[in-house]
């Protein structure tokens, strides 16, 4: 949301739903006009528009009409958060989300808005309404997304266009994970290199420098190879994660992890040690530590290999990301 100019309202954008039409809806829209009239002079204001269809609604399909509204009007005097169906009010008005209520037991219900108390008995069918039909804009740019105003927070948190962190410690560069190529290629010596999904990627990664950023052109989705050792001549653990917000939805990835070691000086047999992943998603890849992940790959350090030039120890490792639907 952003503020509107000269003032520190809060302005978000939407459409105007049947309750503007008349018809039956009459009666709903004089019980919002009421409950509008009623508030105390408007400290920080948002524009509501209200949509028929969906939840998510393309920007394209913004409406030319507009309500003014109290912000407050859409927050649960309990938690401050906002409000969701169902919801109840006390009897001087004050309104609650239906969570907030059903945690409450006994006199704890009691609105602490009131002077003299009271529960919050009375289902609010008119606001149930309003938060149902409230569209929020997405603030991450891009996105272009309007969201039912008590699942923008949601939204927000698994938005494809959520910025992500550049995965270089102490960098602190944020973007939008399909722009960090870019800006690792301009800033930081961190290697990208291109994969394709289903196919097999070799890598030959420092034991020194474990970080490399993989690029899917397909879906401009980001990868970042991970690793560390898990002690003083312990295994060097090697995983896979995929920048983007942690609550991302499909599609999902799965990653197959293994390293070759050198040939037996006995048979000739070349021992391989290897892992299925399930990727992971971070927001924040430049605080990871691979130990805390779910799952990585254990590589002994009797199957490192010597980098000749530079005499530094590598993992000789291939890599397969697959996409999966759920």
């Amino acid at each position: 949301m952003q503020a509107a100019s000269g003032s520190s309202s809060e302005r978000v954008r939407g459409s105007p739903s049947a309750m503007e039409t008349g018809g039956d809806q009459s009666a709903k829209k004089q019980r919002l006009e009421l409950v509008l009239a009623s508030l105390a002079p408007v400290k920080q204001e948002m524009v509501v528009v209200v949509h028929d269809a969906g939840e998510m609604v393309p920007a394209v399909q913004a409406p030319t009409k507009e309500v003014h509204l109290d912000l407050t009007v859409l927050d649960c005097h309990f938690c401050f958060r906002p409000l969701k169906p169902p919801v109840h009010q006390c009897n001087g008005g004050h309104l609650a989300c239906g969570d907030c209520r059903g945690e409450r037991p006994g006199n704890e219900r009691q609105c602490e808005k009131c002077e003299h108390g009271g529960g919050f008995d009375v289902h609010n069918t008119a606001m149930d309404a309003v938060v149902s039909a409230a569209r929020v804009g997405c603030a991450h740019t891009c996105c272009g997304l309007f969201i039912t105003y008590h699942k923008l927070q949601d939204h927000q948190d698994a938005c494809r266009f959520a910025p992500c962190k550049c995965p270089v410690p102490g960098c602190g560069f944020e973007c939008m994970p399909r722009t960090l190529p870019r800006h690792l290629t301009a800033v930081h010596p961190m290697p990208v290199q291109t994969i394709h999904y289903g196919k097999v990627l070799q890598l030959q990664v420092p034991v020194l420098e474990p970080r490399r950023l993989l690029f899917a052109e397909e879906d401009n989705h980001v990868f970042l190879v991970v690793g560390g050792a898990l002690g003083p001549s312990a295994p060097i653990a090697v995983s896979v994660v995929c920048i983007r917000a942690g609550a991302s939805p499909p599609p999902h990835y799965t990653a197959k992890v293994w390293v070759n070691g050198p040939p037996s000086a006995v048979n000739g047999r070349v021992n391989t040690v290897r892992a299925e992943i399930e990727v992971t998603s971070t927001k924040e890849p430049d605080v990871l530590a691979v130990e805390e992940l779910m799952t990585f790959l254990a590589v002994p350090p009797k199957m490192l290999a010597w980098d000749g030039p530079s005499r530094s120890r590598m993992v000789s490792l291939r890599i397969r990301i697959d996409k999966t639907s759920s």
